[in-house]
């Protein structure tokens, strides 16, 4: 049975951000690693999109940035410039093809096509057994997620951020390329915190995105004929062809995913709750996730010592009890905020990286008497 040090379950972002983060340390030069995953990743299956500052860094896989959002409800709307934020849009097979090739530069990382069966923990090593072999390791980072294991418990409330995007290209020149419509809240909220999203990448380009987050999903024509309104009532759009779609679901909960980790296994990515709880937003916050996990693994710790409570885990529960209990206030919670803290603050804030003042600013902004039940509910009951 091949033996290796580390064995990472999954090529997704989460997955191949860790295989390149260790790949390119020479730390772990000695150390063999090999990377599982079922699918060929040869497909434009997603499009993440990050903001961060973009005199750091400067990652070849992001295909546009803006440096203008937009925000909109019913009663005002906003565009400012988000410097020295920007924000990055990756297209997965531009990521994909990037980081498999970067892999193959290091010969201490092996890539497989197979898929994870099960993975058996003991004292002595951490055994993988996949559809066509077996492998034994010192530490397992799996990425695999199961929807289901969230809706079996009462204690942290789940929402989903579920979303269908349209890719269209029109005839004529609409859209202004260097805006990025972070939230548009003027459509129908029915019931819920529902907006549009829209990523232009040419005048005659774009994205256009209906997004909810709310407990349950939609019929897939629900979706659509909201995105067919909003082009022909609010973006004035006639004549367009749409080039591809997008679909997506990612969990909004506090959930403890990490009560799964051991010493010598943990989960990565959404399976792990690297997914922003309050946003859905994950790649970015995976990226620095696996260079924190990176450095972990040079102090030889326990894999148990690795995931810490932070006060943004709190913040994102009294979001998500606020959500749960009244869906419909969404666009009022985050119309409060964009109106009165400037959005390189708010950026700030939800990429866990703000100060206290500014955490103070953002929460006061927010609706007072639905936080303080939910505060008061957490605290009491």
């Amino acid at each position: 049975m091949p033996e290796y040090d580390y064995i990472i379950i999954g090529a997704g972002a989460s997955g191949l951000l860790l295989a390149a983060a260790i790949g390119e340390d020479n730390f772990f030069s000695e150390k063999n690693i090999l990377l599982i995953e079922k699918s060929q990743k040869n497909t434009n299956d997603r499009t993440w999109c990050f903001w961060e500052d973009s005199s750091v860094n400067n990652h070849p896989y992001v295909s546009k940035i803006w440096d203008k959002i937009k925000f909109k409800t019913n009663d005002f709307e906003l565009t400012e410039t988000i410097t020295p934020f920007g924000y990055k849009k990756v297209e997965a097979i531009d990521f994909y093809t990037y980081q498999i090739n970067k892999l193959k530069q290091y010969s201490n990382i092996k890539v497989i096509g197979d898929e994870v069966l099960d993975v058996i923990h003991s004292p002595e090593n951490e055994q993988v057994k996949c559809k066509t072999s077996s492998y034994t390791t010192k530490y397992v980072f799996d990425s695999r997620f199961n929807y289901e294991e969230l809706f079996e418990q009462s204690k942290y409330p789940v929402l989903q951020q579920h979303f269908i995007g349209w890719f269209i290209k029109t005839k004529e020149p609409y859209f202004d390329e260097n805006i990025a419509t972070f939230m548009d809240f003027s459509i129908s909220q029915n019931g819920n915190t529902r907006f549009m999203y829209v990523l232009p990448t040419s005048k005659n380009e774009a994205l256009v995105e209906y997004t909810l987050f709310s407990d349950k999903l939609l019929e897939k024509e629900a979706y659509e004929n909201t995105i067919k309104t909003y082009l022909k009532e609010h973006l004035k759009v006639k004549n367009y062809t749409v080039e591809a779609i997008e679909q997506g679901n990612i969990p909004m909960t506090c959930y403890k995913f990490w009560k799964y980790n051991t010493e010598h296994y943990i989960k990565i990515g959404i399976a792990g709750g690297w997914a922003k709880s309050s946003t859905g937003y994950t790649f970015y916050k995976s990226y620095k996730k696996v260079n924190q996990l990176k450095e972990f693994l040079k102090t030889n710790q326990s894999l148990l010592n690795f995931e810490k409570k932070t006060k943004y885990w709190y913040y994102d529960l009294l979001l998500l009890d606020v959500l749960s209990k009244k869906n419909k206030i969404g666009s009022t919670v985050f119309g409060a905020i964009f109106k009165n803290c400037p959005p390189q603050m708010i950026l700030r804030f939800l990429d866990e990286d703000s100060s206290l003042w500014e955490d103070f600013q953002i929460i006061w902004a927010c609706p007072k008497i639905p936080f303080m039940k939910a505060l008061l509910k957490r605290l009491f009951l």
